[in-house]
């Protein structure tokens, strides 16, 4: 049977089409390929977002701000130096793009200037850390994308 130019550009098309519809599939089908981009109260955070804002600009008139570093325990949070210790409140949240299972938020318990995160409970990749934290009445905000 001889084949002539015409069929031969249909059965192009139409093999064409099934690698892309088996590619669109498998990828939106396979578990391997979940990514979850965006947390579940997403509307309730951006009603929070003026907020966080105004927590930011506090963060940036500091003189000095948080700082973190990578260490074999983990990642140490590093609050500045001339502040009280004892007097700062809040919470640390760890968001991993990829996996929100990885999610997890720590309150701040500090007998030092330092607070570690534990290396047992991070992976290696992107995570996104945001400490929400208070000392003396007046709100804070530190965001940060960070590999680990």
């Amino acid at each position: 049977m001889k084949i002539n130019w015409g069929t031969a550009i249909v059965i192009a098309f139409v093999a064409f089409i099934a690698f892309i519809l088996y590619f669109v599939i498998n990828m939106s089908t396979d578990d391997k390929y979940d990514h979850d981009l965006v947390v579940e109260d997403y509307y309730k955070q951006e009603l929070q977002f003026q907020s966080d804002i105004d927590k930011e600009t506090n963060a940036r008139k500091l003189a000095t701000n948080i700082s973190w570093n990578k260490t074999t325990e983990g990642i140490v949070i590093v609050f500045p130096k001339q502040m009280d210790f004892e007097a700062i409140e809040g919470s640390v949240f760890l968001y991993r793009p990829s996996n929100k299972q990885l999610d997890f938020e720590t309150p701040i318990s500090l007998s030092d200037h330092n607070l570690l995160i534990p290396d047992k409970r991070l992976l290696d990749g992107r995570w996104n850390i945001k400490v929400d934290w208070t000392y003396k009445n007046t709100a804070y905000l530190y965001k940060k994308e960070i590999l680990y």
